[in-house]
């Protein structure tokens, strides 16, 4: 092999060797960086995975809200209602937040079974439902009337 063509060789090897650090870091950091979502009857069957950062939402369950006095920790139930997950929240509620409104929180499901949140995120008007929830309720058949009608528009 002549002396330019190691050379040639040696500059094509380092660029495909490059290009492949480059698209495999690529995926790794994209790979840490997927929120999958979960509907609560997802989460009880056991599809969500333990200890990753998903996504979860449903509707909260109406006089699930524990606020702890001392801290600002919030523990509440969240449904599509065919099941139920409890989620626990540390930190400042949206103030659109309530008892059997949509919600979409984002965290990961502990060993005790219990989605510890990181963020919770509420709708933001009575007409509006994140996709997520709604196609969760919908697979579950229970859309609420006035949602499914506003839906239908």
């Amino acid at each position: 092999m002549n002396p330019k063509r190691k050379q040639r060789l040696i500059i094509v090897l380092f660029i495909v060797f490059g290009a492949a650090t480059a698209v495999g870091l690529s995926m790794y950091a994209l790979n840490q960086n997927i929120n999958l979502f979960y509907s609560p009857t997802d989460i009880v069957d056991n599809k969500a995975p333990e200890g990753t950062r998903i996504r979860a939402g449903g509707m909260v369950v109406e006089g699930s809200v524990i606020r702890d006095t001392q801290s600002l920790n919030v523990m509440f139930d969240m449904t599509d209602y065919a099941n139920s997950v409890t989620v626990s929240f540390t930190g400042i509620l949206p103030d659109l937040f309530r008892e059997g409104q949509g919600i979409v929180a984002q965290g990961a499901m502990n060993s005790d079974g219990v989605f510890e949140a990181v963020e919770v995120l509420a709708k933001h008007d009575e007409n509006y439902m994140p996709p997520e929830v709604a196609e969760a309720l919908e697979k579950a058949g229970k859309m609420p009337d006035q949602m499914r009608a506003k839906g239908a528009e």
